[in-house]
C-alpha cells in the first residue's frame, strides 16, 4: 500500500455499515475518523464498537484480543460531526443510507474538501458508481467498496470498477482489504453489480412465493438454510437488513433494469409503509413481528 494510507481513513455514517467498517479499519491499526449528523448517533456507535453484538468486547471475551487492544482499538477512532475532518483522510468510505442524492451531495462536498489524491469509496449495495461519481470530479478516484452485514465478520469486499477508476485506485483498495484480512474482488459498474443482484432476485422471489401460499415464513428459512447452506433464510436477512432498504433496492433495480424480478412484491411495501422496517431502532419489527403480531400466515 502507498505510504499515504498511513493517513486516517475516514467513514462517513456510524450506522449498522459505518460503526462496523470504522471498527476493522482500526483494529487492523489504521487512525479512523468517523462522521455522522449527530453526537447521539456517534455515541451509539461507539457502543455498539464497545459493546454490542459485533463488538470489541465480544472478541475480548472470546480470547481473540486483550483488554488493553480493545483500549487501544477504541483510541484509534475518532468521531466528528463536521465533514471537513475528513479532508485530510487517504481514503473516505462512504456508508450513508442507501438514497442516490444525499450520497451525491456528500461526495460533492467531499470532492471540494479533500485533497486531489484522496480516494472516495462509496459502500452503496447497488447504485451504479459512474452515476455517484460524477457528482465529483475525480473518477480516476472513485470506486466501490461494498462490505457486506456484518462488516466486522463478513469477508468479502465487492470492489466496483466505474468507467474511469483508474487501476491504481483499484490497486489501493483491493491491497486495502487484504490488509484487513477481507477478500476483494473487482466487478464492472452495473446496477447492482453481482451481489445485489443476484441476492434482490432471490428475496423478491422468496416473498412472492410466501404471498402464493406456497410455503410459510420460517419454512423458507429453514428450507433455504438446509438446502443452500445459507447462513440466514430471506426473511430472516431481510429483517437484519431492513425492509426499508429492500424496498428501495428493489424500487431503484427495477427501475435500471426493468427486469420483473427485480419488482417489489405489494407485502413487502405494505410492510414498509406500516413501519414494520425490520430489527431497527424504533422499528416495530419485521416480517417475523408483523405476521406474529397478527397471527397469519400470508
Amino acid at each position: 500500500m502507498e505510504e499515504k494510507a498511513l493517513k486516517p481513513v475516514g467513514v462517513v455514517g456510524s450506522g449498522v455499515m459505518g460503526h462496523g467498517i470504522a471498527m476493522t479499519l482500526a483494529k487492523y491499526g489504521f487512525q479512523t475518523v468517523m462522521y455522522d449528523i449527530s453526537e447521539d448517533l456517534l455515541k451509539r456507535a461507539m457502543e455498539n464498537i464497545s459493546s454490542g453484538r459485533f463488538g470489541l468486547q465480544k472478541l475480548v471475551d472470546k480470547g481473540s484480543i486483550t483488554a488493553s487492544d480493545r483500549t487501544e482499538i477504541m483510541g484509534r477512532i475518532r468521531t466528528t460531526t463536521s465533514l471537513r475532518d475528513l479532508a485530510g483522510c487517504s481514503l473516505v468510505i462512504e456508508a450513508a443510507p442507501e438514497n442516490r442524492d444525499l450520497k451525491g451531495k456528500i461526495f460533492s462536498e467531499l470532492d471540494s474538501l479533500c485533497d486531489r489524491e484522496t480516494i472516495l469509496a462509496s459502500n452503496t449495495s447497488g447504485i451504479m458508481i459512474s452515476d455517484l461519481a460524477s457528482f465529483t470530479k475525480r473518477g480516476d478516484r472513485f470506486v466501490g467498496m461494498h462490505w457486506f452485514n456484518p462488516p466486522q465478520v463478513m469477508k468479502l469486499v465487492e470492489v466496483v470498477r466505474g468507467p474511469e477508476t483508474a487501476q491504481r485506485t483499484l490497486d489501493f483498495i483491493n491491497d486495502l482489504s487484504r490488509k484487513l484480512e477481507k477478500m476483494p474482488v473487482v466487478v464492472n459498474d452495473a446496477p447492482g453489480f453481482f451481489t445485489t443482484r443476484f441476492i434482490n432476485a432471490w428475496l423478491m422471489e422468496a416473498y412472492r412465493i410466501f404471498e402464493q401460499g406456497v410455503a410459510g415464513i420460517a419454512e423458507i428459512d429453514e428450507m433455504s438454510r438446509l438446502a443452500f447452506g445459507f447462513p440466514m433464510g430471506p426473511f430472516e436477512l431481510s429483517d437484519l437488513i431492513g425492509l426499508d432498504t429492500m424496498l428501495h433496492v428493489a424500487d431503484y433495480m427495477f427501475d435500471e433494469t426493468k427486469n420483473p424480478s427485480y419488482s417489489p412484491p405489494t407485502t413487502l411495501k405494505k410492510l414498509v409503509l406500516s413501519g414494520y422496517l425490520g430489527k431497527k431502532t424504533g422499528s416495530k419489527g419485521g416480517w417475523y413481528d408483523y405476521y406474529s403480531v397478527q397471527g397469519k400466515d400470508r
